[in-house]
C-alpha cells in the first residue's frame, strides 16, 4: 500500500468516527431536558416524595390556535393559564419558573408540543406575560410539579 492510499484510509476512518460521535450526540437530544432530583442540601424528611424538576427552553402559542381544540379536549385560549408539554401526563398542574427573571406561574398541561419541539413547554400568552418573557419569545425555564393539595 501506498503512502496516499494509507492517508485516504485514515481521513476516511475519522470522518466515520466523526459521524458516529456526531449521531449519538443528535441522538441524545433529550439531554436538553434535564431531570433531576431535589432532594439537595437540606434533603426532605424520610418518607416524603421528592418532586421532579425539568429545566429547558419556554415559548409561547401563536394566536392561530385560540379557539382550537387541544389534546385534552379542551377549546384552547390564550386567557387562560395553560400549556402543552410532551414529558408530563394532562391535567397535570405545574409551576414554571422563568430563570431570567425568578418570576413564577402555575398552569395546567393541557396539551401537546410537536414531538420534534426540544421546548420543555409551551404556554399561553396570559403565562407567558406572568413570567415576562412575550416580547423575547423563548426563556430558559424551570418546571416542578404542584401537588394538588397546594393549588389555591
Amino acid at each position: 500500500m501506498t503512502d496516499r492510499h494509507i492517508r485516504i484510509r485514515s481521513s476516511a476512518f475519522l470522518l466515520y468516527s466523526a459521524m458516529l460521535v456526531l449521531l449519538f450526540f443528535l441522538g441524545s437530544g433529550t439531554s436538553r431536558l434535564f431531570a433531576q432530583n431535589t432532594p439537595k442540601a437540606g434533603s426532605p424528611p424520610a418518607g416524603s416524595k421528592a418532586k421532579k424538576v425539568f429545566y429547558g427552553q419556554a415559548s409561547f402559542y401563536a394566536n392561530k390556535f385560540n379557539g382550537r381544540k387541544t389534546a385534552s379536549g379542551e377549546i384552547f385560549d390564550q386567557k387562560k393559564l395553560t400549556c402543552a408539554c410532551n414529558v408530563l401526563p394532562l391535567g397535570t398542574w405545574i409551576k414554571v419558573t422563568n430563570l431570567r427573571n425568578g418570576k413564577t406561574v402555575v398552569v395546567k398541561v393541557n396539551d401537546r408540543i410537536h414531538p420534534r419541539m426540544r421546548r420543555v413547554v409551551d404556554l399561553s400568552k396570559a403565562a407567558a406575560q406572568k413570567l415576562g418573557f412575550v416580547s423575547r419569545g423563548l426563556t430558559r425555564v424551570k418546571v416542578e410539579l404542584v401537588d394538588k393539595k397546594d393549588l389555591p
